[in-house]
């Protein structure tokens, strides 16, 4: 049986004084040092993620958003002539929705 390889090895050089401050981070909350870079760097990569993957806007422009969702515009000749560039350009992807009428 071949062994899978299940943890992966990340090393980074810093300067003394930014060691000793994440040391003394970790001994505060009880981890090595190893364990808490892990879960801090996790953590960020996270809310970085998240942050990403989130669209946020106010009151007003999710309210005229959902309103153009919900009551879209007529299809004009600029849209129908988007639709052909992008059917031109990307041949092999699906359509996802109204085909133009050309």
């Amino acid at each position: 049986m071949t062994a899978v390889k299940q943890t992966e090895r990340v090393s980074a050089r810093i300067p003394q004084h930014v060691f000793e401050r994440l040391t003394e981070a970790a001994h505060v909350v009880g981890a090595t040092l190893n364990q808490f870079l892990v879960q801090s760097a996790l953590e960020k990569a996270e809310k970085l993620l998240e942050q990403e993957r989130v669209i946020q806007m106010s009151q007003r422009d999710a309210e005229l958003f959902f309103e153009t969702v919900e009551n879209p515009p007529p299809i004009n000749k600029k849209l129908l002539e988007a639709m052909d560039a992008y059917q031109e350009n990307f041949p092999n992807v699906e359509n996802r929705g109204t085909q133009p009428k050309t």
